[in-house]
């Protein structure tokens, strides 16, 4: 059994907002009699319509596909500005049928992985903070980074607005022409983090690119790229998530 709200969503007609909405209208029937908001639906035995059409249950398994977002593309599913987004990067023959929808945000001039999933168990253990994976970026500086500045941020920082951040694992992997690579690994979902970090230190972001999430690694996936997670993958994500044995 699920709500009626829930049931339409996972069908793919609309979000939990618009079933709700559909049913308040009178457009939804549930074995003829119009549903109630926060009715129940067996989707075995019980029969949905909408304006008079019949609501199969959702039978496919969920979909979660990796994308290397480019910069300058939002990571949300549409944009009332007609802006680019994550979604109109994805081959139709793979979000066809499916109500796909980006986990998390990596912001608009910040590029690399991000996923998209219409599994919404998935998604809630994502971004709940008591389940937060690693996410590893790669982040090219300008000028030299202190050794001041590594302690700062291995040690914990304080934001300039007032936020207590956990300690950030960070490397030096290169320094040369003036520009610094670094490697970061956070476990931590402050909006902005890196950038509002490098700023507090003095320092300029002159590119940002997430290569790793949890078990998940970008590798040689291109920019603008989007694959299906291997079976692999994903059976290591839920495990890391606490979804499997």
């Amino acid at each position: 059994m699920m709500r009626i709200n829930k049931f339409l969503a996972e069908a793919g007609v609309c979000s939990r907002r618009g079933a709700d909405a559909l049913v308040l209208s009178g457009a939804v029937l549930i074995n003829g009699l119009a549903a109630e908001i926060g009715a129940q639906v067996d989707e075995a035995k019980d029969r949905v319509e909408v304006n008079g059409v019949l609501v199969a249950p959702k039978k496919s398994q969920p979909c979660c596909l990796m994308l290397n977002k480019p910069v300058r593309v939002l990571s949300t599913a549409r944009d009332p500005e007609g802006r680019q987004t994550v979604l109109d990067l994805v081959p139709e023959p793979l979000r066809m049928g499916r109500r796909l929808y980006p986990v998390g945000r990596l912001d608009y001039f910040s590029e690399g992985l991000i996923l998209l999933t219409d599994d919404g168990a998935l998604t809630q253990r994502l971004v709940h903070p008591r389940h937060h994976v690693a996410k590893t970026y790669r982040v090219l500086v300008r000028g030299r980074v202190t050794d001041a500045a590594l302690k700062a941020m291995r040690g914990g920082m304080t934001l300039a607005e007032g936020e207590r951040l956990a300690p950030v694992d960070v490397k030096v992997l290169s320094g040369r022409e003036g520009k610094t690579q670094l490697e970061m690994t956070l476990r931590q979902g402050v909006n902005r983090q890196i950038r509002r970090m490098m700023r507090d230190l003095g320092l300029t972001v002159l590119r940002l690119i997430r290569v790793a999430e949890g078990p998940l690694a970008l590798g040689s996936l291109p920019v603008g790229g989007v694959r299906p997670l291997s079976q692999g993958e994903l059976s290591a994500l839920r495990r890391e998530l606490g979804l499997e044995d």
